[in-house]
C-alpha cells in the first residue's frame, strides 16, 4: 500500500488534489470515501511519510532550481575551478572566507580531485558571513580571471582571519600586486559575478556555507569524502 499512499500524500503536500488521479476512483463516489478514510488512518499511523513526501518534492524543487540555473552555477570564473576540465560530474562548491567549514574543507576537495580523474570543481564565491567576506570575495574573482585563483584561495584560508592585511599578503603569495588586484576587484565585472552567486543563492535557497551542488543535488554543511564520492556516483548514474 506504501507504493501508493505516499505518492497522495505528496500530491496533497503539493497542492494538488489527490483525486486528480482518477484511476482510484470517480470524485465524489463511494470508493472515494473509502480510499479517503484507509489514506487517513495509514498517515496516522505512519506519520513518517508526511516528513519523506515533503523531502521529496523539497529535492523536485531543489532539482528544478538548479537546472534553471545551471549555467551560472557551473561556469567558472576564470580559473576558478580544479580537475578535469571535461570531466563527466561538475562539483560546485559555493564558499564563504570567514567560513572555518570551507577551510576545513579544502583538504577534502584536494582528496576529491585527486581521487577521480574525472570530475571538475568549481568554486563559487558566496560572502554572506561578515563584510570583509566581499572584500575578499571580490579580490578572490579578480585573482581568477588574472589566472591566480588556486594560489590566492589557499593562501587567504591560510592566512587566518580575513583582514585587508592578510587579503593583501595572500595576493602577494600568489605572486599578484595587492593594488592592481584591488583595482580589479572593483571592477564592473566583478561585482556582477558577486551579484549573480547571491541570486542564486536565493534561487537554490542555499542556507550557509559551505555548499556543494552535485547533479541536481544539493548538499548543505562540510560534507566527508564519502559523502561526495557517493552523490558523484548518483549523478554519474543519473547522468546529471
Amino acid at each position: 500500500m506504501r507504493n501508493w499512499i505516499l505518492p497522495a500524500v505528496a500530491a496533497v503536500a503539493g497542492g494538488v488534489g489527490v483525486w486528480g488521479y482518477d484511476r482510484f476512483a470517480a470524485p465524489g463516489g463511494a470508493e472515494q470515501v473509502r480510499i479517503e478514510r484507509i489514506v487517513h488512518n495509514y498517515v496516522l499511523t505512519h506519520p513518517e511519510i508526511v516528513s519523506d513526501a515533503m523531502h521529496r518534492l523539497q529535492d523536485r524543487d531543489t532539482a528544478a532550481a538548479i537546472a534553471a540555473n545551471r549555467a551560472a552555477i557551473t561556469a567558472p570564473v576564470g580559473d576558478a575551478w580544479a580537475g578535469n576540465a571535461k570531466g563527466d560530474v561538475t562539483v560546485v562548491e559555493y564558499y564563504d572566507y570567514n567560513c572555518g567549514y570551507c577551510r576545513a574543507s579544502l583538504p577534502i576537495i584536494d582528496q576529491l580531485v585527486a581521487s577521480d580523474p574525472n570530475v571538475r570543481v568549481v568554486f563559487r564565491d558566496l560572502p554572506i558571513l561578515a563584510p570583509s567576506s566581499g572584500v575578499a570575495a571580490q579580490m578572490s574573482i579578480a585573482a581568477a580571471r588574472a589566472g591566480r585563483f588556486k594560489p590566492f584561495h589557499d593562501a587567504l584560508y591560510a592566512a587566518g582571519p580575513v583582514t585587508d592585511a592578510t587579503i593583501a599578503a595572500s595576493a602577494r603569495k600568489a605572486g599578484l600586486d595587492p593594488a592592481t588586484l584591488n583595482r580589479d576587484a572593483q571592477s564592473p565585472a566583478v561585482v556582477d559575478t558577486v551579484r549573480a552567486n547571491l541570486a542564486t543563492q536565493r534561487a537554490l535557497g542555499l542556507t550557509g556555507t559551505p555548499s556543494f551542488v552535485i547533479g541536481n543535488r544539493l548538499l548543505t554543511g562540510a560534507q566527508p569524502l564519502a559523502d561526495l564520492q557517493a552523490a558523484i556516483a548518483d549523478a554519474r548514474k543519473r547522468g546529471a
